[in-house]
C-alpha cells in the first residue's frame, strides 16, 4: 500500500503495518523547506489515523544526508515576525509528529543537522548508519535551534553534553553520538533499513493500544514531575486495564498461545 504524497518531497510506502516515510529531495541533501513541513504535516495526520499503521520509519532519500537542516534560502528573508512564525509552525508539525500516538524511528543515514536532527529528536527512537553526522549548527548563522533542539536536546543527553552541541555547532560521528546517547544504535549503512524494520515488526508483535499507552506515559511523565507522571501512568494502566486486548493478551499468556490483538 503506497500513500498519495507530493512525490517532491515525500515518499511513503505501508507494509506489514509499518509506513517508510522517505524525505526525498537527495539534490539538496532532503533540507527542509516550508512545502516539506506541509507534506508532513498532511502525511502524519493520515499516518496517526490509520489502524493498519502502527510503527512510522523516516529516513532520508540518498546516501548522504536524512536531512541536511533547513532551507538556508527561506532563512535568508526571515525578520522578527516571520522568523518566529517559521519557528512555531516547525515546531508544531515536529510535535504532531513526536504525539502521533504510534513510534516512530528516525533511520539516519548521512548528515541529520539543524532542522533534520530536530526531527529526529521528535522520534521515539534514533538508529545511524556507521557515516551518519549529527549535529545543531545554527550559531554559526547566526540563530538558534527553532523546531525544538534547545529543549529536547537537553532532555535527551543531559544539559552539558547538549550545551555543548549547541554552543559550538559542532557536527559529531555517528559513534559520539550514540555515546552520548544522541542515538540509540548504531549499525553499517547498508543494514540500516532491515535494522527499523527489525524494531518496527517488534513493536507490531505486541498490543498496539499498550504501545500507545507507552509513549503516552513516557512522554507526559518526562513534561511533568514524578508525582503527576505517576498519576498519569496510573490513569493509563486503569484504561488499559478495560480494553480487549488486555482480556486477550492475559488469557493467551495463560494458554500459552499467542495472542490476536484487535486495538480494542
Amino acid at each position: 500500500m503506497a500513500y498519495t504524497t507530493n512525490a517532491e518531497t515525500l515518499l511513503c510506502e505501508v507494509d506489514d503495518h509499518v509506513a517508510t516515510v522517505t524525505l526525498n529531495r537527495p539534490r539538496v541533501l532532503n533540507a527542509l523547506n516550508r512545502q516539506v513541513f506541509d507534506d508532513l504535516k498532511t502525511l502524519f495526520a493520515a499516518l496517526a489515523s490509520d489502524p493498519v499503521v502502527r510503527v512510522i520509519l523516516i529516513t532520508g532519500a540518498g546516501e548522504k544526508a536524512f536531512a541536511a537542516g533547513a532551507d538556508i534560502n527561506e532563512l535568508t528573508v526571515t525578520n522578527r515576525v516571520t522568523g518566529r512564525a517559521l519557528a512555531r509552525r516547525g515546531s508544531a508539525i515536529f510535535r504532531q509528529i513526536e504525539t502521533c500516538g504510534k513510534p516512530v524511528i528516525a533511520l539516519i543515514n548521512g548528515f541529520a543537522l539543524g532542522g533534520g536532527c530536530e526531527l529526529t529528536l521528535a522520534c521515539a527512537l534514533r538508529i545511524a548508519s556507521e557515516t551518519a553526522k549529527l549535529g545543531q549548527p545554527e550559531v554559526k548563522l547566526g540563530l538558534i535551534p527553532g523546531y525544538g533542539g534547545t529543549q529536547r536536546l537537553p532532555r535527551l543527553v543531559g544539559q552539558s553534553a547538549a550545551l555543548k552541541l549547541l554552543l559550538t555547532g559542532e557536527i559529531i560521528h555517528a559513534q559520539e553520538a550514540l555515546r552520548i546517547g544522541l542515538v540509540d544504535e548504531v549499525v553499517p549503512a547498508d543494514r540500516l533499513l532491515q535494522r527499523g524494520r527489525e524494531l518496527a515488526q517488534a513493536m507490531v508483535a505486541v498490543a498496539p493500544l499498550a504501545v500507545a499507552g507507552c509513549l503516552e506515559a513516557v512522554r507526559k511523565g518526562a513534561e511533568r514531575n514524578i508525582d503527576a507522571g505517576l498519576r498519569t501512568e496510573a490513569e493509563i494502566f486503569g484504561r488499559l486495564s478495560a480494553t480487549a486486548d488486555k482480556a486477550e493478551g492475559t488469557k493467551a499468556f495463560l494458554e500459552k498461545r499467542s495472542p490476536v490483538w484487535t486495538s480494542r
